[in-house]
């Protein structure tokens, strides 16, 4: 079997030696994925877009993809990336949030420039 046909075959059958290293060393999952370091940053960072998942986690991956080069432009387009799979309101649900842990206060700003 083919490097990928493995792996499909590991994680369709949940091994759980080979799914406890790719948990327990971010070094090991970013080798198996065969990624480079700032795509794979996104694509954690899509995911957690996908599971609507709360500000604070939004924190650490951002902190890696930063690290691992990516723009607050690119990081934002992660937004852009999963709309037509996740659909609009999962996107619209994770800006604020996104914004938040990018240092920028959505909602406050949307205020600010709101007609009174």
């Amino acid at each position: 079997m083919e490097s990928h046909e493995s792996t499909l075959c590991k994680l369709a059958i949940g091994d759980d030696a080979y799914i406890e290293a790719l948990l327990v060393r971010d070094s090991a999952n970013l080798e198996a994925s065969q990624l480079e370091p700032k795509a794979h940053a996104l694509v954690r960072l899509g995911a957690l877009v996908a599971v609507d998942a709360a500000a604070p986690s939004y924190m650490a991956v951002i902190s890696l993809a930063r690290r691992c080069g990516a723009s607050d432009d690119e990081i934002v387009g992660c937004l852009i990336a999963v709309l037509p799979s996740l659909g609009v309101a999962r996107v619209v649900s994770a800006a604020p949030r996104l914004g938040l842990a990018l240092g920028f206060d959505v909602l406050e700003a949307l205020e600010a420039i709101e007609p009174s």
